[in-house]
């Protein structure tokens, strides 16, 4: 019996005596608290980016509502392995996804079932009544880690949708310094070679940054890199529209498997094109050994002409200072890029969210889980406190106040009524519940996406912008990616990777490894020669490892899901 919880059997007999009078308010409330009246509860998080205390507004919310502080735990090298061996992970846990360390926290019990003592009922109702699909998608999972001895439900995935029909807004979106592209006259751009020129002469036209630094095409960064060099394997993802798999890339049309070292592979096309801006001097010489944050701060100060992403292109860049300046980077992709866009999914994602077995608070990890699902929770771990950044008007449309234009636009912004920036306060233990995409059903027909609110889509406030809207006749990104057409939906399934055994990984980790240490190699090649042995000594190496062994797991991998995306159209 989870702490703080009655037995039904034990309540009835309570509800029947006289010394329940009064305690109804007692007895509906969920989590146990300390002497002092706060519950510290440890969040361990493989999403987390920071450590310690969450602070800020942040902060203060959880206590305002829940009276808890979170202690982010983040993932490190055999943190996991020492936390599970104590048998503790923590209160809450929330996984990168649903293999490797999730598996062997379910065969090894070391997560709460959330229908034990009637939880999820009594302090999670909105997710039972609203997120069934979801919760029916963990449970199966389990039964499938555990060859059917049980079907417990553990948790919820991410970015869950509200409605299968759909995908998500577009995410790599071919981010480029539309000003530079308007001084060049606009050119054709059809394919990568041609992008490629494109960027040279970009260079050309603005070699320095705001602070007077060199520019550069592009700045990469490697603490992201997992089986293969990221944004080389997402490049692929922008450009051929193949999803990520492993050691390689799916393509979701067909169903085929391209194995990261498959010759005249995708991945090694993207490498090549890599290696090729960096002898043309437009690869940041810091991308093998930089961090996102320092990429990030380049970005901002104009030292970088081009990103896959939103967020490491104009999200940074497009400042007012910036703007005013007739300065703007967007979407301008090459007219043969087919970048993916991800079906909406009410299964949601792999990215889980769980209790773990030995908390001690279970109805308050539960509580607070439940709270993120609700329209409103979803709200302000996005966009913060309701009332004082964001809120709805008289006819249910969602705004933003004044103070929340200044912390979407820059999260460095300090809050009014709390300690630091708004950045400071942001929820860090990475809860992901509704998709971005969702429709929010306390707003008048919008979703949580603020790029789409009614009050946000209006006219450009800037020359440079409303110069983007003219030449492209589109009034934002997802209309220029629709109108185009040129792009590929991965359908959303119940696709979950399958655990690996302790030899593939140990091959795994030896095999991805070589990968990503001789593709930046590659990348930083300065002749044809030097760049083909890299590749060259990347297949030598791999193969010594058994990359055999782990080209099998993924081409079973996807066979298994492209079983499930035909089972949607039967």
């Amino acid at each position: 019996m989870r702490k703080g919880a009655f037995s039904k059997k034990m309540l009835s007999v309570l509800l029947a005596g006289s010394m329940v009078v009064g305690s109804a308010s007692v007895l509906s409330g969920c989590g146990t608290k300390k002497k002092n009246g706060v519950v510290k509860l440890d969040v361990y998080s493989q999403l987390a980016n920071t450590q310690g205390m969450q602070t800020g507004w942040g902060a203060d919310v959880l206590k305002e509502k829940f009276n808890v502080e979170l202690n982010i735990i983040p993932d490190a090298d055999g943190v996991y392995q020492t936390r599970a061996q104590k048998g503790d992970l923590g209160d809450i846990v929330i996984w990168g996804s649903d293999s490797k360390d999730y598996v062997d926290a379910v065969k090894n019990n070391l997560l709460l079932d959330w229908n034990e003592d009637d939880l999820l009922t009594d302090c999670g109702p909105y997710i039972k009544k609203h997120m069934s699909d979801a919760l029916k998608k963990n449970s199966g999972l389990t039964k499938t880690i555990t060859d059917g001895e049980r079907d417990t439900t553990y948790g919820l995935g991410h970015s869950i949708a509200t409605s299968s029909k759909d995908h998500d807004a577009f995410f790599y979106t071919w981010d480029t310094r539309w000003d530079l592209y308007k001084k060049m006259g606009y050119p054709k751009v059809k394919n990568l070679d041609e992008f490629k020129n494109m960027l040279i002469k970009m260079h050309e036209i603005c070699p320095k940054d705001d602070n007077g630094n060199p520019t550069y095409a592009v700045s990469l960064w490697s603490d992201w890199d997992d089986g293969m060099v990221m944004y080389v394997k997402s490049t692929v993802t922008a450009y051929y529209g193949y999803d990520e798999m492993g050691i390689g890339l799916y393509d979701p049309q067909t169903g085929k498997f391209h194995d990261a070292l498959e010759d005249n592979g995708p991945y090694l096309q993207m490498l090549k094109f890599y290696n090729d801006l960096y002898r043309a001097g437009l690869v940041d010489p810091d991308s093998m050994t930089q961090t996102y944050d320092q990429m990030s701060a380049k970005v901002k100060s104009g030292g970088v002409l081009f990103s896959i992403f939103n967020y490491s292109g104009s999200l940074g860049f497009n400042t007012d200072a910036h703007l005013k300046a007739g300065k703007y980077m967007y979407c301008m992709k090459p007219d043969e890029a087919k970048p993916i866009v991800y079906g909406m999914n009410t299964q949601g994602g792999d990215r889980v969210t769980t209790i773990g077995a030995k908390t001690e608070y279970p109805d308050l990890c539960m509580e607070i889980i439940n709270y993120f699902a609700t329209p409103e929770g979803r709200m302000v771990y996005q966009y913060g406190p309701k009332g004082e950044t964001w809120n709805y008007d008289k006819d249910g449309n969602t705004y933003f106040t004044e103070l929340g234009k200044k912390t979407h636009a820059d999260g460095k912004t300090k809050m009014e009524k709390h300690k630091g920036s708004f950045q400071d306060g942001s929820i860090q233990a990475a809860f992901s519940t509704w998709a971005n995409d969702a429709e929010n059903p306390d707003s008048n027909g919008e979703t949580y996406n603020s790029d789409n609110w009614k009050s946000n889509v209006q006219t450009p406030e800037y020359k440079i912008q409303q110069d983007w809207v003219n030449k492209t006749g589109c009034k934002n990104l997802n209309e220029y990616m629709e109108k185009g057409g040129n792009y590929v939906v991965a359908p959303a399934t119940s696709y979950s990777a399958s655990a690996k055994d302790d030899e593939l990984k140990t091959t795994w980790a030896q095999v991805t490894t070589s990968i990503k240490e001789n593709s930046w190699k590659a990348i930083y090649a300065k002749t044809d020669a030097e760049y083909n042995k890299c590749v060259q000594k990347m297949k030598k190496d791999t193969a010594a490892y058994g990359y055999d062994k782990c080209l099998k797991w993924c081409e079973n991998e996807a066979a298994t899901r492209r079983s499930l995306e035909k089972a949607l159209t039967n």
